[in-house]
């Protein structure tokens, strides 16, 4: 069972103070002492249920091109991820390894394997994570693209859940989604205990660009990857690039990106991994904060894009009035403080404040908490709104005397005036109120 007083915390303590100092290292380490154990019951597949996954006919079946960049792969490792794809209920696959090892040992590993949908690729020389995926990505004949770490493990139902959430979005909408996404979690170095399962949302453009938290399991329409690629010089936030790359040309589209509620993709902790120690890959961090600069540049906002306390979590600083750089957002709300607890802030549609009561130097789960994200309503008392909504504003705030109510019918009617609210816990009204 993981330990909150383990050896891992306490390394994962002792760099948080050198990076940020006693009083934030104090106070992150009482959050995740708060918390508590973060291993949980993973959830198991039935033989039933498997079987009956399998059988299921399917209005049109598409083929998942899984692409896996290998280099020096645990070969125990390796073969634990092969075979959680060739335990897929859904059969309609192609494995494609693209293996830039200078050793042959993978090599010699995949003459166990007799699969004809295994494709082996012995590249010449190592490029990097990005070209060694895009030489995958070429030979890739599915209608949708996976992206699978060399040592990481899917669920057997993964390839299942994605097609069934691919059927659903076409008889919903007529149009095929173009991105998805999974929930994850995180496994030991012997995949034995699962810790940390991370429960996402529906696509949050201003969640992306704080984080990554689409992550693993990525899958896109072929067309799409092929035509962006990933980009070499963001190497070790390839996949933030591509997704926020992708988001630039989807996101006034919203319904083509599809969040799957199910963990089906396990993350392999182990002492060199990012997940494990974010120190191993520092450059990642800084090629992700570049990955989100160049997103706002290529939105012609004029922006700074500033780390957070903790790795791979940023927030976006705009330059001047945010309303001319951002023509999408109605509004930017910040938090209310009590007596040292969240009282006010960002709401869910039904009225429900988000992070109530959690403590104002804590961070929440996944550190949500302090990021920037889209919201359905923020708080009146602590608003700024562009000034085509000054109007609304004055009226909901005369007519409504509940804070989640009024919160709540402002970004209803900002929402069906074609703007978006952005929740920055930070912000402060010009106004004070």
């Amino acid at each position: 069972m993981k330990k909150v007083f383990g050896l891992s915390n306490f390394k994962k303590a002792y760099r948080y103070w050198r990076k940020n100092g006693i009083l934030p290292a104090f106070s992150a380490a009482l959050e995740r002492i708060l918390r508590g154990d973060s291993t949980y019951e993973k959830r198991v597949i039935s033989a039933s249920e498997r079987e009956m996954q399998r059988c299921v006919v399917w209005e049109r079946r598409e083929l998942f091109s899984i692409l896996v960049p290998a280099y020096e792969t645990d070969v125990r490792h390796f073969r634990e991820m092969i075979d959680s794809v060739l335990a897929q209920t859904y059969e309609d696959w192609e494995l494609i390894i693209a293996d830039a090892s200078p050793s042959d040992k993978l090599t010699q590993e995949m003459g166990y394997y007799k699969d004809g949908r295994i494709r082996y690729l012995r590249l010449e020389e190592n490029r990097g994570i990005s070209e060694n995926t895009n030489a995958a990505l070429a030979a890739a004949g599915g209608s949708y693209i996976g992206l699978l770490d060399h040592d990481d493990i899917l669920e057997p139902d993964a390839l299942y859940r994605m097609m069934e959430a691919i059927r659903r979005v076409v008889r919903e909408t007529g149009t095929e989604p173009q991105m998805l996404y999974s929930d994850e979690d995180k496994g030991d170095g012997d995949m034995q205990r699962f810790y940390e399962p991370h429960r996402k949302e529906k696509f949050n453009l201003d969640l992306i660009l704080s984080n990554n938290y689409i992550c693993h399991f990525l899958v896109m329409k072929r067309e799409l990857i092929q035509s962006l690629r990933l980009r070499g010089e963001f190497d070790g936030a390839q996949d933030h690039d591509l997704v926020l790359r992708a988001a630039g040309r989807l996101w006034k589209e919203p319904e083509r990106i599809v969040h799957v509620p199910h963990i089906l993709y396990h993350w392999r902790c182990h002492t060199g991994s990012t997940a494990e120690n974010p120190e191993s890959k520092r450059y990642a961090y800084e090629a992700g904060r570049r990955a989100v600069a160049d997103f706002c540049r290529e939105q012609g906002w004029q922006a700074q894009v500033v780390p957070l306390r903790h790795l791979g979590f940023f927030r976006v600083d705009y330059t001047g009035d945010i309303f001319r750089q951002r023509r999408d957002l109605g509004a930017v709300g910040g938090r209310l403080i009590r007596r040292g607890r969240i009282a006010g802030g960002a709401y869910t549609e039904d009225g429900k404040l988000l992070y109530a009561g959690l403590p104002k130097s804590f961070s929440g789960y996944m550190h949500r908490a302090v990021l920037q994200q889209d919201a359905a309503a923020v708080d009146l008392r602590n608003i700024t709104v562009r000034k085509e909504l000054q109007p609304l504003l004055e009226q909901v705030r005369n007519e409504e005397t509940d804070p989640a109510s009024a919160a709540v019918r402002f970004g209803k009617e900002a929402a069906q005036r074609g703007y978006r609210i952005l929740w920055d816990p930070f912000h402060r009204a010009a106004d004070g109120r």
